[in-house]
């Protein structure tokens, strides 16, 4: 069409005018039917891009993915990173969630990114060798765009400049993060360490016979079933009758799956009520469960059960203890007990809700208390050591990091990174995640010194991470087993106590009824 506009009109000034109006026309009539971005993806920063809305990718520059509460820590990842860049080093991926949408979540995944910049800080700071470079890479809400991130990791992890070589975070158990860490491991071989995440679907199964279900697999955290027992051998003594189970049937939420098998062990004497079950819409939205939750317990009321297993996500949980300390149950007190997904859930507590757990304040105990298993508390150990005529390694040295930690936050030494909660674990327990890795990492290049090792060599050093290469964490103990996963680490009972508005440490649980044995010598029968 323009060469016959060309031949046919060009010939007077007229035409020529006539000429650019038609050219003008067609062109804003093809810029409205071409997208703005047709010569590229909407880019939210270096490596991330926007899809659904969200910024999706890995950056370890300082962008903060729109969460404000995360941009200080952001900016000190990315100096240390700058500071290493130049230097052998090896990339390590932080895969979570980065544009939650409440505030108690964002407080949340501020805890859990200065864990992790806290240990970088630390291990380049050691004699361990090689450097530790760190990069955030946000798989979408709920893990819904991480086919993405794993094709963005996969290329970080070929890459000779990056070197990616283990991939940490993973904070919620859910379908898509088992498809994330299966292809990452299974396919990839990228080494894998999860340090948030409890449900037994994303470990490896113990036993000389059984074969791995991720390879290349580790974990700090210990399993919901681990934290179940742990529980149990703490509340010895329990009868059936005196417990009962109120469980989430939403389906795809393996958390509260393998937490609600956890509670469903046999107990001794007389029968006690039946579970009871609900329905929630989503992780964070508590939809109509408010009504089930006061049906419940006006049922739970009638039955000897004083106390509840819950099975369920936090903010269900919350609503839960609040309905349950409405029903009137002629003074009946109970205590509730659920797994370590909780161990935020006083970060969504109002003033009004501690009276209601309160209940009559002119009585010695409130009407509800929330009472769970926390990965770690910062008043562990020295609670644990108080009184303490011998001083026990599995106490003293997780005692002495935490103490390093305090002084590394406190002096500021590893920059303004905002305030620092150690009290919901997250910081503690993605710390100690970080600084395995960097134990792996430093094993695995031991025998070549100055060079990257491959990425088979660092999962294959998770095996070793136990007597005299056991990790001394601010959580405990790490001393990994074959198949990846801590053995018998401590797991913190704590309590939200509606008359301080605190979250109090009650003591520990040990998964196998016992504590660690001397020097973390993992015990044969483990795989």
């Amino acid at each position: 069409m323009l060469n016959w506009l060309y031949n046919h009109l060009w010939a007077t000034p007229l035409k020529k005018a006539v000429t650019v109006l038609v050219v003008v026309a067609v062109g804003t009539a093809a810029g409205i039917l071409v997208p703005r971005n047709v010569g590229g993806p909407d880019t939210c920063a270096d490596g991330v891009e926007r899809h659904d809305g969200e910024c999706v990718g890995v950056n370890g520059s300082g962008y903060d993915f729109g969460t404000p509460e995360i941009s200080k820590v952001s900016d000190a990842i990315a100096e240390e990173n700058r500071r290493v860049e130049d230097k052998p080093h090896v990339t390590v991926a932080m895969m979570l969630p980065l544009q939650p949408e409440s505030a108690a979540e964002r407080r949340q995944l501020r805890s859990d990114v200065q864990g992790a910049y806290l240990a970088q800080y630390r291990a380049n700071r050691s004699e361990q060798k090689p450097l530790l470079r760190l990069v955030l890479a946000n798989p979408g809400r709920n893990y819904a765009q991480q086919e993405r991130v794993v094709d963005d990791l996969a290329e970080l992890a070929d890459s000779t400049t990056h070197n990616l070589r283990a991939v940490t975070g993973f904070n919620l158990s859910l379908r898509n993060t088992i498809d994330a860490v299966d292809r990452l491991t299974n396919e990839l071989r990228i080494p894998v360490l999860i340090s948030r995440a409890s449900a037994d679907e994303l470990a490896n199964p113990e036993g000389r016979e059984a074969k791995p279900r991720f390879k290349g697999l580790a974990r700090v955290i210990p399993t919901n079933r681990q934290q179940a027992q742990a529980l149990a051998e703490f509340h010895r003594g329990l009868e059936d009758q005196d417990t009962v189970l109120v469980k989430d049937t939403r389906p795809d939420d393996i958390y509260v799956e393998s937490l609600a098998r956890a509670f469903s062990t046999d107990e001794p004497g007389p029968p006690g009520a039946k579970d009871q079950e609900f329905t929630s819409p989503s992780i964070n939205d508590a939809g109509a469960t408010g009504n089930d939750f006061s049906l419940i317990g006006h049922n739970i009321c009638q039955s000897r059960a004083r106390v509840v297993y819950f099975a369920g996500r936090p903010v269900h949980l919350r609503l839960f203890a609040l309905k349950l300390a409405e029903v009137p149950c002629d003074g009946k007190r109970y205590t509730i007990v659920s797994g370590s997904g909780a161990a935020t859930l006083d970060r969504y507590m109002s003033e009004a809700d501690w009276k209601k757990l309160q209940g009559d304040a002119s009585t010695r105990h409130a009407a509800v208390t929330v009472q769970y298993t926390a990965p770690a508390h910062p008043g562990a150990w020295d609670k644990e050591l108080s009184g303490e005529r011998k001083r026990p390694g599995h106490l003293v040295e997780p005692q002495r990091q935490l103490a390093e930690l305090r002084q590394l936050v406190s002096g500021r030494r590893a920059g303004d990174i905002g305030p620092v909660e150690l009290d919901d674990s997250r910081t503690m327990l993605v710390h100690d995640g970080f600084r395995t890795i960097a134990a792996a990492v430093f094993l695995a290049n031991a025998q070549v010194p100055g060079e990257v090792p491959p990425r088979e060599r660092v999962s294959a050093q998770w095996s070793r991470l136990e007597s005299a290469h056991r990790v001394a964490g601010t959580s405990g103990w790490v001393c990994l087993t074959n198949a990846g996963n801590p053995y018998d680490k401590p797991v913190a009972v704590v309590q939200l106590d509606p008359r301080t508005r605190r979250l109090a440490f009650v003591g520990l649980g040990w998964p196998e009824g016992r504590v660690q044995p001397k020097d973390c010598v993992v015990p044969s029968g483990t795989r």
